[in-house]
C-alpha cells in the first residue's frame, strides 16, 4: 500500500452514484435518512463485512456463531439508530464500525435470544462461502482481534483497488497489466525495467512510462477507496499510513 500523496481527486462510488463520499453522505443525512444515505451505508457494510467477521472469530466464536453475530449486527445497524451521537469529526467508518460492533456484542448479543439469519428484518446479503477459509489463512495467532480487524480492513481496500484497476485495463491491455501488476507493491528503485522490457517486447522507456501510469492510477484509486470511508478527505494520508502499518505490522 503506497503512502505517496498525489493530487486528490473527488471520490465517487464505482457506479458513480454519489457525488460525496459514502461515509460523508451517511453522516450528513443521518439515520432519518435519505434513500442515498441508506444505500451508501448498505454499500459500505457489504464492502467491509469481512473484517468484522474476522474480529468476531478471533474473539473465540465458532464459524457459525460468527456468521450469525455479524449478520445480526448488520441487521440491527441498518434498522436502528446506531449513528446517534456519531459526529462527522469522529471521521472514520473503520473505527465507527468496530465500536458499534463491540457495543452490540456487549449490550445485545449476550442479553438477547439469538436471531438466526433470515428471521425478522431481511438480512443484508453477504457471501459467506470463503469467509472462514480466508480467516484460517490470516495470521490469527499473531494478532489481537483489533489488529486483525485493521489488517483485514486494509486487505479489503487493496482487493477493491486491484479489482478496479484490472477492470480499467480491459482485454486489450490485460497482458500488459498482468506483467506490470507485481511492480505496484515494490519500491520504484527495485523495478526491473530492462527485464520487463524484454519479456514484453517493448523498449525500456515504454515500460517505464507504463509502470509510472499504472502506479499513479493505483494511488489515485487507493485514495478514492480510502476517502469513501472518511468524513474528511484531509484524513486520507493518516488513514493510509494506519492501514499500511496494519499490513506491515508497523
Amino acid at each position: 500500500m503506497s503512502t505517496e500523496n498525489p493530487t486528490p481527486k473527488p471520490a465517487a462510488s464505482a457506479a458513480g452514484i454519489f457525488a460525496t463520499t459514502h461515509w460523508t453522505c451517511v453522516l450528513t443525512a443521518g439515520r432519518g435518512g435519505s434513500p442515498q444515505a441508506e444505500m451508501a451505508l448498505e454499500e459500505l457494510c457489504r464492502t467491509y463485512w469481512y473484517p468484522l467477521y474476522a474480529y468476531v472469530r478471533r474473539q473465540g466464536h465458532s464459524r457459525e456463531d460468527a456468521e450469525d453475530l455479524t449478520q445480526g449486527f448488520f441487521t440491527r445497524l441498518l434498522e436502528k439508530n446506531y449513528l446517534e451521537g456519531i459526529s462527522s469529526d469522529k471521521g472514520r467508518f473503520r473505527a465507527f464500525l468496530l465500536v458499534a460492533l463491540k457495543r452490540y456484542m456487549i449490550n445485545e448479543w449476550h442479553h438477547a435470544n439469538r436471531q438466526k439469519r433470515g428471521g425478522g428484518v431481511a438480512p443484508l446479503s453477504l457471501d459467506w462461502r470463503d469467509a472462514d477459509t480466508r480467516y484460517l489463512i490470516d495470521p490469527t495467532h499473531e494478532l489481537s482481534p483489533d489488529k486483525l480487524y485493521d489488517r483485514a480492513w486494509a486487505m479489503v481496500v487493496l482487493e477493491r483497488v486491484i479489482t478496479r484497476l484490472r477492470a480499467e485495463n480491459g482485454d486489450d491491455k490485460a497482458a500488459l497489466y498482468e506483467q506490470l501488476k507485481p511492480f505496484l507493491m515494490i519500491g520504484k528503485s527495485e523495478i526491473p525495467y530492462a527485464r520487463a522490457a524484454v519479456s514484453l517486447n517493448l523498449t525500456e522507456g515504454a515500460v517505464r512510462v507504463a509502470v509510472h501510469r499504472l502506479r499513479r492510477r493505483y494511488r489515485e484509486l487507493l485514495r478514492e477507496e480510502i476517502t469513501q470511508t472518511l468524513a474528511h478527505p484531509a484524513q486520507a494520508d493518516e488513514e493510509m499510513s494506519a492501514l499500511f502499518s496494519a499490513l506491515t505490522g508497523g
